[in-house]
């Protein structure tokens, strides 16, 4: 299991790929497959057959997962794609950082 380094509500924007350059919201993250789900990249169709709570049914549209190395954190401060470091405060608890305007991220 790896650790990713991006985590939920997280602005990332999409450094390789069909859909490079765009930016998105993290939805959800897997650590254990290394992949993140971005809201609006990599949309997948998905044919839904009709149930008691949709009885129309059709075809749904949604984000499909991609590896998490595809992605970049954009600094929240500074709003460009950043690294991020993990530094221990004066406390003991691990924050991240960016490596450009070393501002904490979270």
């Amino acid at each position: 299991m790896a650790k990713v380094h991006v985590k939920s509500n997280d602005q990332v924007q999409i450094i390789s790929g069909e859909d490079r350059g765009k930016k998105g919201r993290v939805l959800s993250v897997n650590p254990k497959t290394g992949k993140v789900i971005v809201e609006g990249i990599n949309i997948q169709t998905k044919h839904t057959r009709p149930t008691q709570s949709n009885p129309q049914g059709g075809v749904v549209e949604r984000p499909g997962p991609i590896d998490a190395s595809n992605v970049q954190l954009v600094c929240p401060s500074c709003r460009k794609n950043t690294r991020p470091i993990r530094e221990r405060t004066s406390s003991g608890e691990l924050v991240r950082k960016c490596r450009r305007c070393q501002k904490a991220i979270d």
